[in-house]
């Protein structure tokens, strides 16, 4: 299936945590090294700023530091597409209009709540550099109905971009590649533990937080039509994803101390509202993290 999203984004596209120091500002330093290590990994894209990389909990001062230091160090070598999502209109466009100033290649924004969606979303394309990924988020549901997505594609031409993470998300990522004949990029973030049903599925790409060596070689070996070999790759995550998965904030706790144990961040600093894990859970945590860090990480791309 070819891509129809003019920003190339097949494959691995990483939603990237916010590294903070100990005193919970911006670690600007350990945000360089991970956009390296998401460049030097093999990845098709970046996610900046979405709900792994705790965006809600930064102040416009903060949010644009992380912007403006992954952008500068990226230099372009990959694409980058930003959230800004925001419980204000004000704020959704602002960050907007600030994303294309400073030369992001899109934004992504979750389905506004109580208000016109159409209206809300057009006005974030408007103001963005041009490509406009929705998110189209439930955590327990379906999501947006299908109708809906295939008429805000119709009528917004910078929504170019699904992301799709809905409860069952399988079926929902075929009903929408076929309704729109393929020509909405569609893409799974918070189903990874679904990667093999998603890629039998055509979905384009993958927004996975942490690991990701192994999602791409995954991805590399499912495309050269090496099953078994993806297969196998990916079982070897789930032990994992079934502790990570079971709650948002297990994530991104997880994840950043994953991020800590390798050597990119400083810290696994976390922002409220993200809660905390307790004593159990931070030791089979910490059992998971010496897992992962034993499994032999696949060569990069």
């Amino acid at each position: 299936m070819n891509d129809p999203c003019p920003v190339a984004l097949r494959g691995i596209v990483p939603s990237l945590n916010t590294p903070l120091s100990s005193d919970q500002s911006i670690d600007v330093a350990s945000l360089r090294r991970l956009v390296d290590h998401i460049i030097e990994s093999g990845c098709a894209g970046m996610l900046l700023l979405a709900v792994a990389g705790e965006g809600q909990s930064l102040d416009d001062r903060e949010w644009q530091l992380v912007l403006e230091t992954a952008l500068e160090h990226n230099a372009g070598r990959l694409p980058l597409i930003v959230s800004v999502t925001a419980q204000d209109q004000a704020v959704r466009l602002a960050r907007a209009r600030l994303s294309a100033d400073l030369g992001a290649d899109g934004v992504l924004c979750q389905v506004p709540a109580a208000t016109d969606t159409y209206a809300a979303l057009s006005e974030v394309a408007g103001a963005g550099p041009g490509l406009l990924m929705i998110q189209d988020l439930d955590w327990q549901g379906p999501g947006l109905a299908l109708d809906e997505i295939v008429r805000l594609f119709e009528h917004i031409p910078q929504f170019q971009c699904l992301k799709i993470e809905t409860v069952p998300a399988g079926p929902k990522y075929s009903a929408v590649l076929q309704a729109t004949g393929g020509r909405l990029h569609v893409s799974g973030g918070w189903a990874v533990s679904q990667m093999m049903d998603a890629l039998a599925r055509g979905v384009h790409a993958f927004m996975p937080t942490e690991l990701e060596r192994f999602y791409v070689a995954i991805h590399r070996h499912y495309r050269a039509g090496e099953i078994a070999q993806a297969r196998s790759l990916f079982e070897d995550l789930l032990p994992i994803l079934a502790f990570a998965n079971q709650h948002i904030d297990v994530s991104i706790r997880f994840f950043k101390h994953l991020r800590m144990r390798s050597g990119l961040f400083r810290t696994d600093q976390c922002r409220p509202p993200v809660t905390p894990l307790d004593g159990i859970q931070w030791a089979e945590a910490r059992r998971l993290a010496d897992y992962a860090l034993q499994l032999k990480a696949p060569d990069p791309v």
